[in-house]
């Protein structure tokens, strides 16, 4: 490409750097927190709308929900980001937000399951897709619209910025969750309470479309087309040729997957972990988070700007070693810091469900409506799954079930309620608690640990836009890279905590769910290192 374009890329037409970055970002985070509301409120979501199934998989089926806008976010970046290519980056990403806006404020209406029964779940389904497909149009266009308008060699620092809005879209939804919990009460929030962050978003929605309608088109896609060099299939030439083709799967695989486990266990996982595995309260959990964020969120900007100076790919592979590295002990430290009678009473009366392998179940019913109730290995498993006990389990050929809880043991005798309120009292006298006692909570240290994730986080995801932006031409970029991120983040990525919760579920191993982000970030720093190219001083010209 000509000169055209680099003097374009050298210097904005018409608008400050500073309203593009703000601009772009501040329609991003809007976004973000749209998205991330859902995720924060799983656990209420799940009783609102999947109380017609059991209670563990009532949550499982709710964080497929919250999984399914992630699962329809690289289609989503086929039809934005082709329109982006052949249309322009700032329209686009106009239409997203409205989607993506609108769906949420409805969300806030939707009847629950007591009320409209099997339509109400479905309904919910459907907005999550449509914000996944919005969200799989948005992120593209913000990144590339950014880079193309930084100057060479300050790419990762701007478009670290837009890196920082899922963070704060996230933190923003966490206040708004707080704030809203604390006025309310948790009885009334769990009631109607949690429907107002929803419906208060279509505020944010126009304040945002305003602010982003004062843009103008990117200068480097503006000096494209009137060279006429843009191009007419960019479905086809990303995707049907070998030689982009081959970029985008490297892409993918040696920086994006790495890239979006340690992210969604850095931030999501470790929230559901918190509240859902050590029975730490919501409020609390969410607030000890918030902190987290706002302690690491300064880092984008830290490792986006080191990006430009050191390289892109430096920088997430290590992110994504570290994290792979030390996952196991920092969840085992989360777990004693947050909830230290069950750390000791795992470690002083260990469980071992003693049975025969034939007679036990898979303990995610994708139907809903099994009560795992056909034996007492079934009995068991459910009951201490849904306890948020972690346990072992022991092959006993041809016995009925029996659990061993430190020197005592219960055997199943055919009565499944009293075998559970046997259960129950024998947890109770080793020392398992019900809830995470609010005052043994090591606080300081539950925030730290929080705050090493996230900047785990930080490294791996501050050079992620600038790097895909280099690695793509001009006249397909959006669409280039818009798939490997929305598949990485959409799939390996957002169906993280339900694969997570999935495996402790079927193994009784609350660390056992860490294998999927560990195992996929190793990878990437295998296949990163081989084949990912560095790409910080590449021009946007070529």
């Amino acid at each position: 490409m000509t000169g055209a374009i680099g003097a374009a890329e050298e210097k904005p037409r018409g608008q400050s750097e500073r309203l593009v970055i703000l601009a772009s970002s501040l329609g991003t985070v809007f976004e973000w927190y749209d998205f991330y509301l859902y995720g924060l409120l799983a656990t209420i979501i799940s009783a609102q709308f999947f109380s017609g199934v059991n209670e563990t998989t009532g949550f499982i089926f709710a964080l497929a929900a919250f999984a399914a806008g992630f699962a329809v976010r690289p289609f989503g970046a086929l039809v934005f980001g082709r329109i982006g290519d052949l249309v322009g980056r700032k329209n686009t990403f106009l239409v997203t937000m409205g989607i993506m806006g609108l769906s949420t404020f409805v969300v806030g209406l939707l009847p629950s399951y007591s009320a409209i029964g099997v339509a109400a779940p479905v309904m919910l389904v459907l907005l999550r897709l449509l914000q996944g497909l919005a969200l799989g149009g948005e992120y593209g266009g913000a990144a590339t619209y950014v880079a193309e308008h930084a100057p060479p060699g300050k790419r990762g620092l701007f478009t670290s910025f837009i890196q920082t809005t899922a963070t704060l879209g996230l933190f923003a939804a966490l206040l708004v969750v707080i704030g809203t919990r604390t006025w309310l009460g948790e009885a009334v929030f769990a009631d109607w309470g949690w429907r107002i962050p929803f419906l208060i978003s279509v505020l944010l929605l126009a304040v945002s479309l305003w602010i982003r309608m004062q843009l103008e088109e990117s200068p480097v896609f503006l000096a494209m087309k009137a060279e006429g060099k843009g191009s007419t299939a960019p479905l086809t030439e990303a995707f049907a040729r070998w030689s982009n083709l081959r970029i985008v799967l490297i892409a993918l695989f040696g920086a994006v997957a790495g890239q979006a486990v340690v992210w969604y266990a850095g931030q999501f996982y470790a929230l559901f972990f918190l509240e859902k595995t050590l029975k730490v309260d919501g409020a609390t959990a969410n607030i000890l988070i918030a902190i987290a964020l706002a302690l690491g969120t300064p880092a984008f900007v830290f490792f986006g700007w080191l990006s430009d100076r050191v390289g892109r790919k430096p920088i997430i592979m290590i992110g994504c070693a570290l994290a792979a590295l030390t996952y196991f002990p920092l969840f085992d430290a989360l777990s004693k810091a947050a909830n230290p009678a069950l750390h000791a009473a795992q470690s002083a009366a260990p469980v071992t469900v003693v049975a025969d392998p034939a007679r036990c179940s898979f303990q995610f019913d994708p139907i809903g409506r099994n009560r795992f109730e056909s034996s007492g290995c079934d009995v068991a498993k459910s009951w201490l799954a849904k306890a948020g006990v972690s346990y072992g389990n022991s092959a006993a050929p041809g016995s009925e079930a029996r659990v061993v809880i430190g020197e005592e043991s219960i055997a199943y005798t055919g009565d499944p309620a009293g075998f559970r309120e046997e259960l129950d009292g024998a947890l109770t006298r080793a020392g398992y608690p019900a809830r995470a006692d609010k005052d043994a909570i090591n606080k300081p240290l539950v925030v730290m640990i929080l705050t090493i994730l996230v900047l785990y986080v930080t490294m791996v995801y501050g050079p992620i836009a600038a790097l895909l932006v280099e690695l793509f031409p001009t006249r397909i970029r959006y669409t280039s890279m818009s798939l490997p991120y929305h598949i990485g983040n959409g799939w390996f990525g957002g169906f993280l905590p339900t694969t997570a919760f999935a495996m402790v579920a079927a193994t009784g191993d609350i660390y056992y769910g860490l294998w999927y982000p560990v195992i996929i970030a190793a990878l990437t720093v295998v296949i990163g290192l081989a084949l990912l190219p560095e790409t910080f001083r590449r021009s946007l010209d070529e």
